[in-house]
């Protein structure tokens, strides 16, 4: 008995971290802002209409899912595809213990990475502002007690 209630628990233990992973690796399109010196971690990851958003840092958590409308999904695809999202080009300078967002999209027309860890080249930094702002006014729209 006491051995399949251990099997049991690791059984519960191993598909609950597995839904997490699928979670952060399975997904559409993703906004990341981490680092700086005192660290933060902000994340917003889409599937389809579904939204996950986590932020840690400052004393602070917070976790939230919530559904974007089409709507908000097609604008996100027409800001991405306005302002070249996959043609913007990052800057190779290091920059230390500064605080960088990251953008991922997996599908359609706008497939690409691209992040301003090592900043991004001046000719595309409006360019990159209105992206970067795009996916922050869904956070705040969406998100209550957003830092």
């Amino acid at each position: 008995m006491k051995n399949l209630i251990v099997i049991l628990f690791a059984l519960m233990i191993t598909v609950s971290c597995n839904s997490q992973k699928k979670i952060y690796s399975d997904f559409d399109m993703s906004y990341s802002k981490s680092g700086g010196f005192a660290p933060i971690y902000e994340n917003l990851l889409v599937k389809g209409n579904q939204a996950h958003y986590s932020f840690e840092g400052q004393g602070k958590k917070n976790k939230t899912t919530f559904k974007l409308t089409d709507e908000e999904i097609k604008n996100l695809n027409q800001i991405l595809t306005k302002n070249n999202f996959r043609h913007i080009a990052e800057d190779r300078k290091k920059i230390y213990d500064g605080i960088a967002v990251t953008i991922s999209v997996k599908n359609g027309e706008n497939s690409g990475s691209k992040t301003d860890a090592s900043m991004i080249m001046p000719k595309h930094q409006s360019n990159w502002e209105n992206i970067v702002n795009a996916f922050q006014e869904i956070i705040n729209k969406n998100v209550k007690n957003t830092p």
